[in-house]
């Protein structure tokens, strides 16, 4: 089964209103630079335009280079003056490129839509890793995913693609990540950012409430929080105790951040 048709249905989720993180907007092109003084190689190029970047105080200034020079020699009809000039702007480079790697998979980035943390693998790769010390009996289903604020689709693809077994139900509350995250499935049919209220508890209570309902005993749920989010969540579960769901793991991102918890039900 493709990947498109495991995507099981990519719903609208909740209210109108806006992903917090890195949104669209319109970005007026500073003037030209001065013309090189002679011809460059690829290497000079990255570190001429990272020193204009770094001058100019755009974040991630190297590695901005590099991929905006690596793209443009592989797409010859781009034009490198015009990139460069909405990268002074701070438009954030995945948006510039118009697609970003993330486990393996070159998924299509547009505005207004959430960009995904390059931390973020590391949940898909707990998730998998918890999926694999499972026992796998034959002719039984994969596992049954939910994805909540689904943006781009880069978790719900990445965890299809190294589970073809799995289903997926990918939401989002944005009709411009629900339009992304199908686009990008479709190009694979062959092979905290949510605006959660005050302390960004909302989304997550809701989803701990639907859980029993959803998840079979030791069923699990994995969520990327906000790195204050690991007590909350703690000391609203132990507030809930007829959810029978409790915390038992939380794991760092790459900068030393609490940022994924393992919730799993222990109850009747």
């Amino acid at each position: 089964m493709g990947l498109w048709r495991q995507m099981l249905r990519t719903l609208p989720f909740g209210p109108s209103g806006r992903r917090r993180g890195t949104q669209g907007r319109a970005f007026g092109l500073w003037p030209p630079c001065p013309p090189l003084p002679r011809l460059l190689n690829a290497t000079e190029l990255v570190s001429h335009w990272t020193g204009i970047f770094e001058k100019r105080g755009i974040p991630e200034a190297q590695v901005s280079s590099e991929y905006i020079v690596a793209h443009v020699l592989g797409a010859k009809t781009v034009k490198c003056s015009v990139i460069r000039s909405i990268r002074r702007e701070r438009m954030p480079v995945q948006y510039i490129l118009g697609e970003w790697d993330f486990q393996g998979l070159s998924l299509k980035m547009a505005p207004p839509v959430f960009i995904p943390r390059p931390e973020t693998e590391e949940l898909v790769e707990w998730v998998l890793e918890e999926m694999s010390q499972r026992p796998h009996v034959i002719g039984q289903d994969g596992p049954r995913i939910l994805e909540v604020g689904c943006g781009s689709g880069a978790i719900s693809l990445s965890l299809l693609t190294q589970l073809p077994e799995s289903q997926v139900i990918a939401v989002d509350k944005e009709e411009a990540a629900i339009s992304l995250t199908s686009e990008n499935a479709q190009s694979y049919e062959d092979p905290v950012a949510l605006d959660g209220g005050d302390e960004g508890m909302d989304i997550i209570t809701d989803i701990l409430t639907l859980a029993p309902r959803l998840l079979k005993d030791s069923g699990s749920i994995f969520l990327e929080v906000d790195p204050r989010h690991p007590e909350l969540v703690s000391n609203w579960l132990q507030s809930q105790p007829d959810l029978y769901l409790n915390l038992v793991a939380v794991r760092k991102d790459f900068y030393g951040k609490p940022r994924f918890l393992h919730v799993q039900r222990s109850g009747p």
